[in-house]
């Protein structure tokens, strides 16, 4: 038997996004954080199919979109990778959203999304071509939980913020490290040793959470800034990373350095480019993350029983 999975593929800046439209098994009713912890205990089978070897790479964003409980949002999305799950994606949003354009899903407008850990809500802008492919994403929360923090990495002395924009991040500034294509494999190496060091030491997030995304700075001619994002699977992310400027955006405003309605310039190591802002809500800060995404594939998975990696290689 040979069982059929439709996906439509998206790149963000460089960065891919598998999107599943339909789970090919139900879910019981509850929340988008309810439902994945679901998806985890009970199904985690098809994140890997889909997104580990053969079918897919540790480079892959993977998405399901599910019927929303929140009666104010239009769907509900789960992200996933390699290795696990996500609580929000900034890219993959912008990918589902330009995804369902390409669809005919949805018009140039604003729609909600339910996520993990809160509601997210998505501006889709008009443009010419096939299909719209601008977006603009209203993130969670986000803030900067320690500052200045110190850490020894290969005898060297770094520091760093801790700081949340929908995952946990640590922001590191003064590395010392060319941020270029050409030196991806040190940039790779170095930021490997930094999340080693933050669970060595102990150094988490709020209620002990791990830090599984390690970001480098440095300036940039033609932006504001320019980074190299590790994410959790161990791969680096080709887009300028939407959870990670909206955690460098919450120590900008906390240093300073950024004001309301602000627009920050922020440069992938690739050099693609979101342009980033936040607003003040009841004492909390809102990023707003844009950029564009191009629908690349679309097909279906196909997975033989017969297979021995059909659940993908481990």
């Amino acid at each position: 038997m040979i069982q059929r999975l439709s996906f439509l593929d998206s790149h963000t800046g460089g960065e891919p996004t598998r999107l599943i439209e339909n789970l090919p098994f139900p879910l019981q009713p509850g929340t988008v954080a309810q439902r994945l912890t679901q998806l985890r205990q009970n199904h985690d089978h098809l994140r890997r199919t889909v997104l580990n070897e053969p079918r897919g790479s540790d480079v892959m964003v993977g998405a399901y979109l599910l019927p929303p409980a929140d009666p104010t949002c239009q769907w509900g999305v789960v992200f996933f990778n390699n290795v696990g799950y996500l609580g929000m994606c900034g890219h993959g949003t912008i990918g589902v959203v330009a995804s369902l354009a390409y669809r005919g899903l949805i018009q140039p407008g604003a729609l909600r999304l339910e996520t993990p850990v809160g509601i997210v809500q998505a501006t889709l802008h008009p443009g010419e071509g096939p299909y719209p492919n601008r977006v603009s994403v209203q993130n969670v929360p986000a803030y900067r939980y320690r500052s200045h923090v110190l850490l020894t990495v290969g005898g060297k002395t770094i520091y760093g913020d801790v700081a949340w924009g929908g995952n946990w991040f640590f922001l590191v500034h003064q590395h010392g490290y060319d941020i270029s294509p050409q030196n991806l494999p040190a940039l790779t190496h170095f930021a490997g040793q930094v999340r080693l060091a933050l669970a060595q030491n102990g150094i988490t997030g709020a209620n002990g959470a791990e830090i599984d995304h390690v970001e480098l700075f440095a300036p940039a001619p033609d932006a504001d800034s320019q980074s190299f994002v590790l994410c959790p699977g161990n791969a680096y992310d080709r887009s300028p990373c939407g959870t990670g400027t909206s955690a460098k955006l919450a120590c900008l405003y906390a240093d300073g350095l950024l004001a309301p309605a602000q627009t920050w310039r922020q440069k992938s190591v690739l050099g693609s480019l979101f342009e980033g802002s936040i607003s003040l809500q009841g004492g909390q800060i809102i990023p707003t993350i844009s950029g564009e995404a191009w629908v690349m594939a679309e097909g279906a998975l196909l997975i033989d029983e017969r297979d021995p990696f059909g659940q993908g290689i481990p």
